[in-house]
Order: C-alpha cells, then structure tokens, then sequence
C-alpha cells in the first residue's frame, strides 16, 4: 500500500522536554488509524510534524512523497487542530466557498455541508454558531480540498454525544470513499467506532501499533465481573470498581483468579469474564510504561 505520511526515528524537543523519542510511524493509503495516549504523550507534536507545521530535531518526516515543508504537497492534505479560529462576521456558506477556492480540485459545497450536518447553517454568520457548530465547520473545512489525506486532531472536543455521531457518520464517509484519516481523540470509543487500526503513543514512543483487538491481546487484561457482598484478597487483580451490586475485577490471569476465588468459599453469583475494552487496554499500556520510566 501506497505510504501518505512517513516518521523515520523522529526525535523532537522543545528545550530540556523530550517530545518524541526516536518514533517510526507509516500511515498507508486508505487507513483510518487512531492514535492515543495521555496528555504530553507526543500525538499533537508528531500531528504538528506531518502536516509540516514544526520541524524534527532529529529523523526524517515525509509526507505524500515530499516534504512537509512544501505547501505545494500540503495542498494534499486536510486539516483540523485542536483549536480553531474562523472569522465571526462571515457565514458558513462564505467561509467554505473562501477555504474551497484556495484548492484546484475541491469538494462540493452542498455535499460537504450535508454531510457533517451543517446544511442548515449555509447563511448563518460564524459569530452566531454554538461551540459545537463551529467545532463541526473546523472538520468540514479540512475535506474542502478533496484531501487524500486528512489529519484531525480532537476532532470531537466539546460536542454532544449527536453532534460527535454527525462528524462520525461524515469521517466514515470519507473513508468508505477511500479517503485516508489519522485521528487523535481523549474520547477512546471513539477510536473503537472509527478506526481500524490504533497506535498508542506514550512518553514520546510509541507502546503498541495494531488493530483494537490486537492492542487489547497485547495488553491481556480480562474483566471479570460477579456479584457479591465482598471478596478476599485475590491474586492478580489489576484493579477494581464496584457498580451496584457487581464487583469488576482486571486480571491477566482470570482461571487463577476463579480457583482462587473458588477455594476462598466466598459466595458469589452471575460469573462473567470477558476481554479488555480499549479504555482498559490503554490505561494499561501506559500505566506499564509509566512504571518502566
């Protein structure tokens, strides 16, 4: 498959903070891939990096077969940071006809209103837009130029839960078009519903690079869930929540666990085991990688 954007042993500080720590990342023609990790984890910077807005202090960083640099091979890209600025007295209609112009090939403007749901909006000046309006235009405005590739960075920051499932439903579209799309989100069953493939960045490396169920087996934590007035101490257990009247216990090793419980003679009742979500994947990667620091 075709390589859009390219990281070869990228290193990136800023003064005495080590960004990114020698990171090598492919984001192939036609993949929806998601990338995760905590707050300082590196994603915005190596975001910063493909779409040639910061330099790497060390390591290569190709984009779409050139330089990121270049604002002829930025034309090939979209993108959404975390915050944007549109002017308040322009309308919808002006400000994607104004950001259209600017691309020889572009994106309809009529399907691209409908399809991030802002079709309604085509006369409405900016100024008069919710947060979570204009946070859906700063998305649209990153397809205007048909991009093959579009890079959104917390696309979903501060949207009701319809509102994110509209931008989601636009995303997908353009994937399914055979658009390519590398996302960042705090919002993890984001990453589950969109993307097929997640790289959890952690301290300025990258701690797993697969698909969501890979990352889950990579980590190996199950969740087993029982009911319960209380329990021993078991061996194994990661953690622990209680909802209701059920105990959920995060275990790598759950048979052992069972026996153990078992042996205890505590009584218990409405067994479940199942595998980690992707929240708990994550939590546990980093949470490893915090301890190996």
């Amino acid at each position: 498959m075709t390589v859009l954007a390219r990281a070869i042993e990228v290193t990136r500080r800023y003064g005495d903070v080590l960004a990114l720590d020698r990171v090598s990342l492919d984001i192939r023609a036609g993949e929806l891939v998601g990338l995760l990790g905590p707050n300082g984890a590196g994603k915005s910077t190596l975001i910063n990096l493909f779409a040639g807005l910061r330099r790497p202090t060390s390591g290569t960083v190709e984009l779409l077969g050139g330089s990121p640099q270049d604002p002829v091979t930025r034309r090939g890209i979209g993108v959404t940071p975390q915050e944007t600025g549109l002017p308040d007295a322009l309308r919808v209609g002006e400000i994607v006809d104004f950001v259209r112009a600017h691309f020889a090939e572009r994106a309809g403007k009529e399907e691209l209103l409908d399809r991030f749901g802002l079709g309604d909006l085509v006369r409405r000046q900016i100024g008069g837009l919710s947060g979570g309006q204009k946070r859906r235009l700063a998305v649209a405005l990153a397809f205007a130029g048909k991009p093959r590739l579009v890079i959104l960075d917390e696309p979903t920051t501060g949207l009701d839960v319809e509102a994110r499932r509209t931008l989601w439903d636009g995303i997908r579209s353009f994937h399914e078009d055979g658009g390519t799309v590398l996302l960042t989100s705090h919002y993890l069953e984001e990453i589950e519903a969109l993307a097929q493939r997640v790289v959890v960045v952690g301290h300025g490396r990258v701690l797993a690079d697969d698909t969501v169920r890979a990352v889950r087996d990579i980590v190996g934590v199950r969740r087993v869930s029982l009911t319960a007035a209380d329990l021993p101490e078991l061996p194994g257990v990661l953690g622990t929540e209680r909802e209701d009247d059920r105990i959920n216990l995060m275990t790598t090793d759950p048979d052992r666990l069972v026996v153990e419980l078992v042996r205890s003679g505590t009584p218990f009742s409405g067994l479940e085991i199942r595998p980690s979500t992707l929240e708990e994947a994550f939590l546990a990667l980093t949470s490893k990688e915090t301890a190996n620091v």
